[in-house]
């Protein structure tokens, strides 16, 4: 029997987020929503708390914060609501929270990753720019805070489940990994349109409805990339031992090949609900909603090594991962700002490889020991990179 877990979101109305939601309702003898936050989206939040009945939650700025507070007193409901960032590391750090969904977008759900990571909850990542930005100061922190850190990421959960339970047991085993990619919806565009192509197109995924920015990700497999330094801490790896396949079918989820040569890999719809249901009730595996994979119906499984043409930012992962530290923050804050960039329609598309490539080159480099300098250099790098920017601007 799982113990009923008191689960805070944080970024509840992103697409995590709203499938956590999804899979603890399935499950309400299980889970219990103590918590949410959110950034902007004040009437998804509200239909939230009116369902799921959160004691608290945050809002990232006042106004919003404000704007939603009516809300609740118009419709009778007693969810207190707060703001800020500190507000969301307190939610993520509280003593009533069991277990915490870190899905804020970007370098600013490091912090209350942290937070969760140092008071000792089970903290399940689909934040990926928490280990990117944070790297060996992250992980510090989960093993002096003694949490449980257990990835969301469809391949990084993939991996996961193909390995050991216990960590101990995987010291000598794992001679690589595959992390599969879908290519995203420019697998096959001829290289010369690339420069053309709008946010709109870049944004249309093949086989997910994701956030505007992980879908420009997608697009640029700048997400691939991320996933890259992302595995190589979550596994203590070598950048040597990661590799990436494409793989447009996504049902094979990504690969741990072993020592002896053997293979083991987790395949399975391209359901979000599937690595969400599993972090929420490992050791344990509960129903997430997702369909059951119908092998009568696969026509088959391809493969292809990703294009250093096509695909240049992916290569950066590499790269940064033999740089000295703190490269692979400045490669994540370099990629916000040209992604932000793009989606307004101030760049275009190649121009987005192009920036992160500058401003790694720009960026002087202290390897940073703290929060504070790790947010000192992600501000140096998202300066050098508007500067790119305005540049290339059209």
């Amino acid at each position: 029997m799982i113990k009923k877990q008191r689960v805070a979101i944080l970024g509840s109305t992103g697409s995590i987020g709203t499938n956590t939601l999804d899979v603890v309702a399935r499950h309400p003898e299980h889970f219990e929503v103590v918590a949410l936050t959110a950034a902007t989206q004040v009437d998804a939040m509200l239909a939230q708390v009116a369902r799921f009945k959160p004691r608290v939650v945050a809002m990232a700025s006042e106004a919003h914060a404000c704007a939603l507070a009516e809300k609740i007193r118009q419709n009778g409901l007693d969810t207190v609501v707060t703001a800020g960032a500190e507000a969301i590391e307190r939610i993520a750090s509280d003593d009533g929270t069991d277990t915490v969904m870190a899905a804020i977008v970007g370098a600013a759900g490091l912090a209350p990753c942290l937070a969760a990571a140092r008071t000792g909850k089970r903290l399940l990542l689909a934040n990926k720019e928490a280990l990117v930005v944070g790297g060996q100061l992250f992980i510090n922190a989960v093993r002096e805070g003694g949490a449980t850190l257990l990835p969301i990421d469809s391949e990084h959960s993939a991996i996961f489940q193909c390995l050991p339970e216990d960590p101990a047991g995987w010291a000598g085993r794992i001679s690589r990994i595959h992390l599969t990619s879908s290519g995203g919806p420019f697998r096959q565009t001829p290289l010369s349109d690339l420069p053309r192509m709008t946010p709109d197109q870049a944004c249309t995924h093949p086989n997910f409805a994701m956030g505007r920015k992980i879908s420009v990700d997608s697009a640029t497999m700048m997400n691939k990339a991320l996933e890259v330094i992302e595995a190589r801490w979550l596994f203590d790896l070598t950048p040597e031992q990661i590799e990436v396949v494409i793989h447009p079918q996504q049902i094979i989820h990504s690969m741990v090949e072993f020592t002896d040569a053997s293979v083991l890999a987790q395949l399975g719809t391209p359901d979000m609900r599937v690595p969400i249901a599993y972090g929420l009730s490992w050791p344990a595996r509960i129903e997430s909603g997702a369909a059951r994979l119908d092998f009568s119906t696969l026509a088959g499984l391809h493969f292809e090594p990703p294009s250093r043409e096509r695909f240049p930012g992916l290569f950066l992962a590499w790269d940064a991962l033999r740089a000295p530290e703190g490269t692979t923050a400045v490669l994540n804050a370099a990629n916000e700002v040209a992604v932000a960039a793009f989606l307004e329609q101030r760049i275009g598309f190649s121009d987005i490889h192009a920036i992160n490539a500058a401003t790694l080159a720009a960026v002087p480099l202290v390897a940073p020991g703290s929060l504070p300098e790790l947010l000192a250099l992600d501000a140096t790098a998202r300066r050098a990179a508007e500067e790119e920017v305005r540049r290339r601007a059209k």
